[in-house]
């Protein structure tokens, strides 16, 4: 049986952009921790730390899908170079603002600027979307590029705070900008994979976010990142609870292995049933294996527990840009997949608010009561949303997916 990984390396230039990509988008998870734990140890202020990463990670949320909306319409290469080399110059600025102990605002600014970072996972899934659209590889590529975010997030987050705490305090968000910036100007160099510019705003001008597929994905995948962001909080605190707070980052660790294990597995199958359904029955199983986290007493629990909890993370995001892909104009495909990257960023940052706020609340057993919540309210949002999702009025060919009987 052939690889189905090795088929679609085959494909002229993905090996090129992939590797260069996956480099270029380690700032994903590293930035935002790697601005804590530099501004924890220059300045000895945590407010002050969470708030300009906050700053980044919001301001990054509002304008990435803007410059992908610019992108579908002028192409990669003319956005990509002036908002990655802003953000460098910018990440440099803020590092040299704290080292040199410069006013408090200039982080501020510095963050926002840096903010303008544009979403390579994004760019990535329109280049595979422009090898093999309307092909069944493309689940694999997507399943792929799921896979490897899940690896950034295990390793970039550790890296980061790693480095910092080894060497010196910029040193985690100095390595996260050279991988923006070597992996950034590879990427871009690699003209000949670069999808086609539409010319215009695709939509007569309207944003991808006005289209209900994306609005449906986008709230649903909210929730998602607010369960995964939970399962990080939870773990902490409940280890930290039992006594063994060393634990938390191997309870974490095989949260986001099972994804990724099961996402690789998803990829190498062909799956013939719709992707509306795909999702649906991904989001059954998060919601339901929610519930045994709230009666976890020890470790060894806990760790299975989260582990079982994660197997349809990956699923869920492979199906999630699936449907994007089928269901949103060419024209506005980059926007779109930024839009649902937003929305797993966004639900990341109020899951962590949020469980925060309830475990120092409630306590600690009571932080995955949140899971259970995000778990029904995604699943609700796709369920409703199954008649758009199924691409009524699609611009589908019939051929590219089948359609179930009604």
């Amino acid at each position: 049986m052939p690889n189905p990984y090795a088929e679609i390396f085959r494909a002229p230039g993905a090996k090129g952009f992939a590797s260069a990509g996956f480099v270029a988008r380690m700032p994903m998870a590293m930035a935002p921790i790697g601005i804590v734990a530099m501004l924890s140890q220059t300045h000895g202020e945590f407010w002050l730390a969470g708030a300009v990463s906050a700053t980044y990670a919001l301001a990054n949320a509002l304008f990435a899908p803007q410059i992908s909306r610019v992108v579908d319409r002028l192409g990669q290469s003319r956005v990509l170079i002036p908002t990655t080399l802003i953000a460098v110059a910018a990440f440099i600025v803020l590092m040299l603002a704290a080292y040199q102990d410069w006013p408090i605002w200039t982080l501020f600014v510095a963050a926002l600027a840096a903010a303008l970072m544009p979403s390579f996972p994004a760019m990535i899934r329109a280049r595979w979307s422009e090898l093999f659209r309307d092909r069944p590889e493309l689940n694999t590529a997507f399943a792929f590029e799921s896979s490897a975010d899940e690896l950034v997030y295990i390793a970039g987050a550790s890296l980061s705070v790693g480095l910092a705490v080894a060497l010196f305090p910029e040193a985690g968000l100095l390595a996260s900008t050279l991988f923006l910036a070597l992996g950034g100007l590879a990427f871009i160099a690699q003209r000949r994979t670069e999808p086609r510019p539409s010319g215009a705003v695709g939509g007569g001008g309207q944003s991808a976010i006005r289209q209900r597929p994306v609005q449906i994905i986008t709230l649903a995948l909210i929730f998602v990142g607010a369960i995964f962001a939970t399962a990080e909080v939870s773990a902490v605190a409940i280890t930290e609870k039992l006594g063994e707070p060393g634990a938390a980052s191997l309870v974490i660790g095989v949260y986001a292995v099972g994804s990724f294990v099961v996402g690789l597995i998803v990829g190498a199958l062909n799956l013939r049933m719709a992707l509306e359904k795909q999702l649906a029955i991904a989001l059954t199983v998060i919601a339901v294996t929610a519930w045994p986290l709230l009666f976890v007493d020890s470790v060894p629990m806990l760790a299975l527990a989260v582990f079982a909890s994660g197997v349809a993370i990956s699923p869920t995001f492979i199906t999630a840009f699936g449907l994007i892909e089928r269901r949103v104009p060419a024209a506005m495909l980059t926007e779109g997949i930024t839009w649902v990257m937003t929305g797993i960023g966004i639900g990341m940052a109020l899951g962590s608010f949020v469980t925060g706020w309830v475990v120092d609340t409630y306590g600690a057993s009571h932080g995955f009561v949140v899971s259970v919540v995000a778990g029904a309210l995604a699943l609700l949002t796709v369920l409703l949303g199954q008649r758009t999702l199924a691409g009524r009025g699609s611009h589908v060919p019939a051929a590219a997916e089948p359609q179930p009987a009604e």
